[in-house]
């Protein structure tokens, strides 16, 4: 049995600034387009999820909501700023054929590059707001997940979308 996986990093938030709190940042105009955009992919390439675990910060629940996507929703305290370890560990958790992560750097660019048993040469490294990677993960249930076990079928940045179509 195969369960896809697609982890997705927030789209571009307003840099912190004094008196804003990290977790309350929001979207730039430039980041819903983003955001859109890849939702756009998504739904074109038939990688839409039945789940989305999403950080509850504002930026990855904005992120969420752009994407429009249907799925069950689940915004999780854990996964704000969460390691590769603890992304991996609220994944074994999840139910569904295809699960979705929302979270942020560094924590979903290197969850990104361990979970792939092939990893790129480059690595995701420079995961940019937006980025997308798509994986199949030969497992019965999500708490057989475990890392260098995925095998890429997609990945998208918002600079390749951004300005052409999204197929």
């Amino acid at each position: 049995m195969v369960k896809r996986l697609i982890l997705l990093r927030h789209a571009t938030s307003r840099p912190a600034s004094l008196g804003t709190e990290d977790h309350a940042r929001d979207l730039t105009p430039t980041g819903r387009r983003e955001a859109t955009a890849v939702g756009d992919w998504l739904r074109a390439r038939g990688h839409g999820p039945d789940v989305i675990l999403c950080s509850d910060a504002r930026r990855t629940r904005e992120t969420c909501a752009c994407l429009e996507l249907t799925a069950d929703v689940h915004y999780l305290p854990d996964l704000y700023h969460a390691s590769a370890e603890e992304m991996l560990a609220v994944l074994c958790t999840g139910n569904g054929e295809a699960v979705m992560m929302i979270g942020h750097n560094p924590g979903i660019a290197e969850c990104a590059g361990r979970i792939l048993k092939h990893p790129l040469q480059t690595g995701f490294a420079g995961y940019p707001p937006a980025a997308t990677l798509v994986a199949d993960l030969a497992v019965r249930s999500w708490d057989d997940a475990q890392f260098a076990t995925a095998e890429m079928v997609d990945f998208v940045t918002p600079h390749e979308l951004m300005g052409r179509d999204a197929t």
